[in-house]
């Protein structure tokens, strides 16, 4: 059981990691950066190390007990119950080309579930969070999903794995089949952002595959608090770490599970 005071130290202290990652990230956008790669168009930057040490480092400093699971770091294992889940840096090509959709992602769990997420996007001086059953919001207002009942009025979001694997081809085909039947698929390169923009009416739904627990955590929570419904594509219960998600207002869900079950 979380009482109040601790959902408020949790809260606090996630949000605190996020504004000095931002800070951080904001002050290396459009900069010389030495980039690696993790795979052929798989970038990681300092600022990606940067802002996670700064995360980790919050946290830590308020909650030195709980486990960290981050992009760029070994997994902080010793069976506490919580389990923070990081991407200091989701959407790191867009941040390389100056491209501002970028944004940080910190979720938390508890006993597995996830109870609390926060996402900020840095150049567009927005802070999405959640907390388990007390609603979502972006920059302290109250957000919901969209009222779309069709695909016919929907505008959704995909993204595309790494590498020319064979989700990247099931994807292509997904999205050729859907895209006729929208009013666009957007492919923005930052999976939390498409998950908040689908908590706050701006999308109405978003899939992916091939994606890992820290793009998802936080975003996830902030659409199911914002009265959306998250699942896998083949319409299990989803799951972090199932590596495919289908975050939707509840309302195109079914249209879009039949399109993907053909």
């Amino acid at each position: 059981m979380i009482d109040a005071s601790l959902q408020k130290q949790l809260t606090i202290t996630a949000l605190s990691a996020a504004q000095l990652a931002g800070r951080i990230l904001r002050e290396k956008v459009n900069t010389a950066l030495e980039v690696d790669f993790k795979g052929r168009v798989n970038l990681v930057t300092e600022a990606d190390r940067s802002a996670e040490k700064i995360i980790i480092d919050t946290i830590s400093n308020h909650f030195p007990e709980h486990q960290i699971l981050a992009e760029e770091s070994p997994f902080v294992e010793n069976g506490s119950e919580f389990k923070w889940i990081i991407d200091p840096l989701d959407g790191t090509t867009n941040f390389v080309h100056g491209f501002p959709f970028f944004s940080i992602s910190i979720g938390l769990e508890y006993r597995r579930e996830l109870i609390l997420g926060v996402v900020s996007i840095p150049l567009m001086n927005e802070t999405f969070r959640a907390f388990k059953d007390s609603g979502a919001f972006l920059n302290d207002k109250p957000i919901q999903v969209s009222k779309v009942e069709k695909l016919a009025g929907s505008l959704l979001a995909t993204g595309f794995p790494y590498e020319n694997n064979v989700n990247f081809q099931r994807n292509f085909e997904l999205f050729r089949r859907i895209y006729p039947q929208t009013q666009g698929v957007r492919r923005a390169g930052s999976a939390a952002i498409d998950l908040c923009y689908t908590a706050c009416g701006r999308f109405d739904g978003f899939w992916e595959l091939d994606l890992n627990a820290w793009d998802v955590a936080a975003g996830a929570l902030i659409v199911m608090e914002a009265g959306g419904k998250v699942i896998n594509m083949d319409g299990s219960p989803f799951s972090v770490y199932d590596r495919q998600i289908l975050a939707t207002n509840g309302l195109v869900e079914a249209e879009l599970l039949s399109i993907f079950k053909k």
